[in-house]
């Protein structure tokens, strides 16, 4: 297949909440997540702890014997308020060292449901590559239509010319896990 890009995928960032969220839906997908990761033999890169869905995939990616690398802003630890990393963690000064970091150390960025931190780690890797700072994959994992929302708003700018097309297509979307 001429043009295609083939990358090997060694390790993929997950950004996603602290929280478990409402829909059980979430914490299903999150660890089924994990062990397709596993199971696939790719290592998990993510913001550190053992909360929410956060913990839910780095806990399935580790009982399938992958790496799992927490990158975690030292002030997180203090009270140890997300609880212990599943693997090795990595204490950085601030949240964009911490960005800087999973940005060089992934091959790809996928965003469960979350909040505003998910939002912010999600955009920022899609404006990175809007810059050609780096040229990984980045989608979202729409579980249950939680991120319709969102696609929506980003295909209103494109139309009102905010967003381009081609800038568009950084951002994929799909609805399950496989």
């Amino acid at each position: 297949m001429e043009g295609v890009l083939v990358r090997k995928i060694k390790k993929i960032c997950v950004f996603c909440g602290a929280n478990s969220g409402k829909d059980v839906a979430f914490v299903n997908a999150a660890f089924h997540l994990g062990k397709v990761l596993g199971k696939r033999k790719i290592d998990l890169v993510y913001g550190g702890g053992k909360l929410g869905l956060m913990g839910c995939v780095s806990t399935a990616v580790a009982q399938h014997e992958r790496q799992v690398l927490g990158i975690i802003p030292s002030a997180f630890t203090i009270n140890n308020i997300v609880g212990e990393t599943c693997g090795k963690e990595i204490k950085v000064a601030t949240m964009q060292e911490r960005l800087v970091m999973m940005m060089e150390l992934s091959d790809a960025f996928i965003a469960l449901p979350g909040g505003f931190g998910t939002l912010e780690e999600l955009f920022q890797m899609i404006s990175w590559a809007q810059l050609n700072i780096h040229n990984k994959p980045i989608g979202v994992l729409n579980i249950n239509g939680f991120f319709n929302g969102l696609l929506s708003f980003v295909d209103h700018a494109v139309k009102q010319e905010f967003i381009t097309p081609r800038a568009r297509k950084i951002l994929i979307s799909a609805t399950d896990e496989r």
